[in-house]
């Protein structure tokens, strides 16, 4: 394979306008970015409760050629409604977290509209924005169109997650110390809150096969739910101080918690084994005025093909780790980051910071190896448990289940 150790290259750096009726030094933070998961939008929600919706790939004077990504290309729109034009969704209030739906959505769908005529159609794309006041935004991205104002949380929604198998359920995560369930098919009725967090909850992810749900809050433990029954299945015990971030790999096989301890922790879902553990550890050439929050970690995410994690940490590093090695393979210097998340068809991360940018950067683009794609594909429907009962060698179940590479 080829050498990974080098710095990411910065690709593009976005910045927001400077209107004048705002105190620029206040609420102008990224607390999310997204890509929808056709790759075709990235959303950034750049401070003062404003989203920027912008068609993918960039404006080719942003991208260094070769690394435009390849994605659905609007120009080639059959229907010749021409490019997909950036807007801006103003929210109302500072807007924390953002997800996009799957799509296009599912036959169910069309069925339930002819069912129920007067419901809304979201056989569109749209985005979920998380808000300030405890309201979560829904808005049809190709339009800018606001559909829908989910009531319920007290609190912060801090962060949001789409099934992905696309049947418009969403998940929210608030400071109210719970998780709601919505249904979007259903005009955003609520049809479950999950309690049990006893602070702050920071983040939510659903597994790829929709099974499971995790959610991290300011405590040291992660809650692991069925996305079947909305009940909780077990308590992750392992960090030593607040959880706040957590992905699922893209086969459910592995989840990883990012924590201000400093260290991400690889885990097995279905039994609760910590797997692996990656220190984030301080660089002894940067001074610091308070070393024991110098490495918290800010935000942790999965490559698309499941090789690779990106990791934000207030150290001012981007780091990316290839899951087979104990240290990281690329660093990137960035200051104040908040969040990361990976471009759908990878080679791209992109990054927000505390003064209200977003950047982007080159990840590791690789060749999954044959046994990488038979893992996965066979972990994408087989638990733990399954592929432990099956009559093959020890060796093989080792490597299925992750306990080697």
């Amino acid at each position: 394979s080829p050498d990974l150790r080098e710095v990411p290259l910065l690709l593009a750096e976005l910045k927001p306008g400077r209107p004048h009726q705002f105190d620029w030094k206040s609420s102008c933070e990224t607390w999310s970015v997204a890509f929808s998961p056709d790759g075709s939008w990235f959303a950034w929600s750049q401070g003062h409760c404003i989203v920027k919706l912008i068609p993918w790939p960039l404006e080719e004077q942003f991208i260094p050629r070769g690394f435009e990504p390849k994605s659905r290309s609007s120009k080639t729109d059959p229907k010749g409604r021409g490019s997909p034009k950036e807007k801006t969704l103003d929210c109302g209030q500072i807007v924390w977290g953002l997800a996009f739906s799957p799509w296009p959505s599912p036959p169910s769908r069309k069925l339930w509209a002819r069912v129920c005529p007067q419901a809304l159609d979201f056989s569109c794309l749209i985005l979920a924005t998380g808000l300030n006041d405890g309201q979560i935004k829904i808005w049809e991205v190709q339009t800018g169109r606001l559909l829908l104002n989910l009531s319920g949380h007290q609190d912060v929604v801090r962060d949001l997650s789409f099934t992905p198998s696309g049947n418009l359920i969403l998940v929210s995560a608030s400071r109210d110390k719970t998780l709601r369930i919505w249904d979007l098919n259903k005009d955003g009725k609520q049809i479950q809150v999950l309690s049990g967090h006893l602070q702050w909850v920071y983040c939510c992810s659903i597994s790829p096969d929709c099974s499971m749900l995790c959610s991290a809050a300011g405590e040291k433990s992660v809650l692991l739910w069925s996305m079947r029954s909305y009940t909780l299945i077990r308590k992750l015990e392992g960090h030593q101080s607040s959880v706040v971030s957590c992905d699922f790999s893209p086969d459910s096989a592995l989840l990883v918690t990012a924590s201000y301890d400093t260290s991400v922790i690889m885990w097995d879902p279905y039994t609760g084994e910590k797997l692996r553990t990656l220190q984030h550890v301080l660089d002894s050439q940067l001074d610091y005025t308070r070393d024991v929050h110098a490495s918290s970690l800010r935000s942790v995410r999965f490559s698309p093909e499941g090789l690779y994690l990106a990791t934000v940490a207030d150290d001012r590093l981007l780091r990316i780790w290839a899951l087979e090695l104990k240290t990281p393979v690329a660093f990137a210097p960035m200051t104040n980051g908040l969040c990361c998340t990976f471009f759908p068809h990878g080679g791209i991360i992109a990054t927000g910071t505390r003064d209200g940018h977003v950047q982007f950067w080159t990840a590791p683009r690789v060749l999954s190896s044959l046994k990488h794609l038979c893992r996965k594909a066979l972990r994408s429907f087989l638990t733990t448990y399954q592929v432990l009962a099956l009559p093959i060698p020890k060796k093989m179940k080792e490597f299925l289940t992750y306990r080697t590479f």
